[in-house]
């Protein structure tokens, strides 16, 4: 066996260089930016009005005297006319500056006198109340850079300056193998020796969580040809993620399928709890996660390893790490890694009851996993230990 430190390095080592695709704006929601956007534009395009009021120009001007109002100017619209210092303009927000006016008095201040309007804003300075033109950002400039996460206000922001698509990197195609003649999907009856199955649909949720949709979902009974037949139809895909069937007993069929569907063995057993039997290996240049059967190992497989494949893709990080002080002391064995369900709060974090890894209650409501090292046995309350946050 080898330990977590080991794992996790020989898996980078084996992820691929991540792909970049262009898409629709919309469609990069949530994606990384592979490369820095320039803005095509000045925006605003026009010196723009930020308030309903009047244009007017500031300089050379009686504070009480009347200026006559010309015309007025909508959002949308734009005047050709150039305004002399005696004349002002009706104007509405977002709606063009015309030429020979600076500054904009709020409809608040004014007296209005037939067409004609007096300022009372004692306040009022030159250029107030007006965007000026490439004043949020300026053709040319870079409106987002790479690397960069697109959230819904960063497209509303790349939308608004006339940008359509994007290059972002793209998510890696994600094929999920369950095993088990013993599986039947909830909803069937339940007849005597079967067991509903959840990893399939723990880890379509674990990828949906993290904006991925698998390309494929398949229970497979516990016989080699099927097993065989599944995994073959499937090596297209950047990552099969299997679930049972790693172990050592009759019917842990699935190291052999793999190997003769020449699939390549990193590693085979690592040094942790849950999941010691976790296959991982590599067919060209596709990653193959076999997990063990029972459901707990399986999501705790997926957070600390699956996870971070993924981010290699991507280049999101998708789980917040952190180091809190646990809430009472804990004692395991030397040897093994320990992945707990924890729940967090008051700055510290508790290790929640029913940690065996066929139980799924704990995790049900756990929001972290929390990573006790393999080495050492006693863990004293306040100690300070890693944990990912999974929610």
């Amino acid at each position: 066996m080898i330990n977590v430190t080991e794992a996790k390095k020989l898996i980078l080592e084996n992820c691929n260089q991540s792909r970049t695709e262009t898409v629709a704006l919309l469609e990069a929601n949530g994606c990384i930016l592979a490369e820095t956007v320039l803005s095509p534009i000045d925006s605003p395009p026009f010196h723009q009005s930020a308030v309903d009021g009047y244009a007017f120009a500031f300089d050379n001007r009686n504070i009480k005297s009347e200026l006559v109002i010309k015309e007025e100017i909508q959002a949308g619209h734009f005047s050709n006319l150039i305004l002399n210092q005696t004349e002002a303009i009706r104007i509405y927000t977002g709606a063009a500056i015309p030429d020979g006016s600076d500054t904009v008095v709020m409809q608040e201040k004014v007296e209005i006198n037939e067409n004609k309007i007096i300022i009372n804003d004692e306040h009022l300075l030159k250029g107030n109340n007006v965007r000026l033109q490439g004043s949020q950002i300026k053709r040319g400039e870079s409106a987002l850079k790479q690397g960069q996460i697109l959230m819904p206000t960063g497209i509303s922001f790349l939308a608004g300056i006339g940008i359509t698509h994007v290059k972002v990197f793209s998510n890696p195609t994600v094929s999920i193998i369950a095993t088990g003649k013993e599986l039947i999907k909830a909803g069937e009856e339940l007849t005597r020796g079967k067991i509903y199955e959840s990893n399939a649909i723990g880890l379509e949720s674990a990828l949906q969580q993290i904006n991925i949709k698998p390309v494929s979902v398949e229970i497979v009974d516990d016989l080699e040809e099927e097993l065989i037949k599944a995994i073959k139809k499937q090596l297209n895909s950047d990552i099969i993620i299997l679930t049972g069937g790693v172990s050592v007993g009759d019917y842990d069929l699935v190291p052999t399928a793999l190997e003769k569907c020449g699939v390549k063995k990193i590693f085979h057993k690592v040094k942790q709890k849950p999941g010691k039997p976790f296959y991982f290996g590599k067919y060209n240049q596709t990653l193959i996660f076999a997990l063990p059967g029972n459901p707990a190992a399986v999501m705790s497989c997926f957070y600390e390893y699956v996870a971070e494949a993924i981010r290699t893709f991507t280049k999101k990080n998708y789980f917040k790490k952190l180091l809190l002080p646990l809430d009472a002391e804990f004692h395991k064995k030397s040897g093994l890694t320990f992945f707990l369900k924890g729940k967090t709060g008051n700055q510290k974090v508790t290790i929640l009851e029913n940690q065996e890894s066929f139980k799924l209650n704990s995790f049900a409501v756990a929001d972290c996993l929390i990573e006790l090292e393999e080495e050492k046995e006693e863990f004293k309350k306040d100690d300070l230990v890693k944990i990912k946050m999974i929610v």
